[in-house]
Protein backbone atom coordinates (compact mmCIF):
# COMPACT_ATOMS: atom_id res chain seq x y z
CA UNK A 1 0.00 0.00 0.00
CA UNK A 2 1.31 3.44 -0.94
CA UNK A 3 0.06 6.81 0.33
CA UNK A 4 0.87 10.47 -0.20
CA UNK A 5 0.98 12.37 3.10
CA UNK A 6 1.58 15.90 4.29
CA UNK A 7 3.48 15.96 7.57
CA UNK A 8 1.68 17.86 10.36
CA UNK A 9 4.45 17.65 12.96
CA UNK A 10 5.97 21.07 12.18
CA UNK A 11 5.05 24.10 10.04
CA UNK A 12 7.26 22.94 7.16
CA UNK A 13 4.51 20.56 5.91
CA UNK A 14 6.71 18.14 3.99
CA UNK A 15 4.97 16.25 1.20
CA UNK A 16 5.88 12.62 1.72
CA UNK A 17 5.23 9.27 0.15
CA UNK A 18 5.00 6.23 2.41
CA UNK A 19 4.82 2.63 1.29
CA UNK A 20 4.48 -0.58 3.25
CA UNK A 21 6.96 -3.17 2.00
CA UNK A 22 8.18 -6.54 3.21
CA UNK A 23 11.07 -4.81 4.99
CA UNK A 24 8.89 -2.16 6.72
CA UNK A 25 7.61 1.30 5.86
CA UNK A 26 9.62 3.24 3.28
CA UNK A 27 9.22 7.00 3.59
CA UNK A 28 10.47 9.62 1.13
CA UNK A 29 10.11 13.38 1.00
CA UNK A 30 10.58 13.97 4.72
CA UNK A 31 13.09 16.61 5.84
CA UNK A 32 13.64 15.14 9.31
CA UNK A 33 13.34 12.00 11.42
CA UNK A 34 10.07 13.23 12.98
CA UNK A 35 8.42 13.22 9.55
CA UNK A 36 9.51 9.64 9.00
CA UNK A 37 8.11 8.65 12.41
CA UNK A 38 4.81 10.42 11.64
CA UNK A 39 4.43 8.69 8.26
CA UNK A 40 5.28 5.29 9.75
CA UNK A 41 2.66 5.76 12.48
CA UNK A 42 0.06 6.88 9.93
CA UNK A 43 0.67 3.77 7.86
CA UNK A 44 0.75 1.26 10.72
CA UNK A 45 -1.31 2.59 13.67
CA UNK A 46 -2.89 6.01 13.08
CA UNK A 47 -4.03 7.97 16.15
CA UNK A 48 -6.12 11.10 16.59
CA UNK A 49 -6.96 13.57 19.34
CA UNK A 50 -10.74 13.70 19.81
CA UNK A 51 -12.47 16.96 20.73
CA UNK A 52 -16.11 17.31 21.70
CA UNK A 53 -18.50 18.84 24.25
CA UNK A 54 -20.22 17.50 27.37
CA UNK A 55 -23.45 18.80 28.88
CA UNK A 56 -23.22 20.61 32.24
CA UNK A 57 -26.29 19.30 34.04
CA UNK A 58 -26.69 22.01 36.70
CA UNK A 59 -26.50 24.94 34.23
CA UNK A 60 -29.15 25.78 31.65
CA UNK A 61 -28.01 25.29 28.05
CA UNK A 62 -24.34 25.00 29.05
CA UNK A 63 -21.70 22.71 27.63
CA UNK A 64 -18.02 22.24 28.46
CA UNK A 65 -15.46 21.55 25.76
CA UNK A 66 -13.42 18.37 26.22
CA UNK A 67 -10.65 16.43 24.48
CA UNK A 68 -8.61 13.28 24.83
CA UNK A 69 -5.50 13.87 26.90
CA UNK A 70 -3.48 11.84 24.37
CA UNK A 71 -4.39 10.67 20.88
CA UNK A 72 -6.34 7.41 20.64
CA UNK A 73 -6.30 4.76 17.90
CA UNK A 74 -8.29 6.04 14.94
CA UNK A 75 -10.53 2.95 14.89
CA UNK A 76 -11.88 3.84 18.37
CA UNK A 77 -13.07 7.39 17.60
CA UNK A 78 -16.74 6.49 17.14
CA UNK A 79 -16.77 4.37 20.32
CA UNK A 80 -15.15 7.24 22.23
CA UNK A 81 -17.73 9.70 20.92
CA UNK A 82 -20.55 7.40 22.04
CA UNK A 83 -19.14 7.37 25.58
CA UNK A 84 -18.59 11.15 25.56
CA UNK A 85 -22.19 11.78 24.42
CA UNK A 86 -23.54 9.61 27.26
CA UNK A 87 -21.92 11.61 30.07
CA UNK A 88 -22.77 14.89 31.79
CA UNK A 89 -20.98 16.82 34.53
CA UNK A 90 -21.90 19.33 37.21
CA UNK A 91 -20.35 22.78 37.52
CA UNK A 92 -17.90 23.95 38.60
CA UNK A 93 -15.56 22.43 36.05
CA UNK A 94 -11.91 23.50 35.73
CA UNK A 95 -9.55 23.18 32.78
CA UNK A 96 -7.81 19.82 33.05
CA UNK A 97 -10.52 18.13 35.17
CA UNK A 98 -10.88 14.48 34.20
CA UNK A 99 -14.37 13.92 32.79
CA UNK A 100 -13.95 10.24 31.78
CA UNK A 101 -11.12 8.03 33.04
CA UNK A 102 -9.51 5.13 31.17
CA UNK A 103 -10.90 5.63 27.70
CA UNK A 104 -8.82 3.66 25.18
CA UNK A 105 -5.61 4.26 27.11
CA UNK A 106 -6.18 7.90 27.98
CA UNK A 107 -8.81 10.10 29.63
CA UNK A 108 -11.20 12.85 28.56
CA UNK A 109 -10.36 16.23 30.10
CA UNK A 110 -12.12 19.60 30.22
CA UNK A 111 -10.59 22.32 28.07
CA UNK A 112 -12.37 25.31 29.65
CA UNK A 113 -13.67 26.48 33.00
CA UNK A 114 -17.41 26.48 33.76
CA UNK A 115 -18.36 28.22 36.99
Amino acid sequence: MKRDLVCIICPRGCRMTAEITDSGVLVSGNACKRGEEYATAEMTAPKRTVTSIVRVSNRVDTMVSVKTKEPIPKEHIFDAMEKIRAVSVEAPVRIGDVIIENLFGTCIIATKDVK
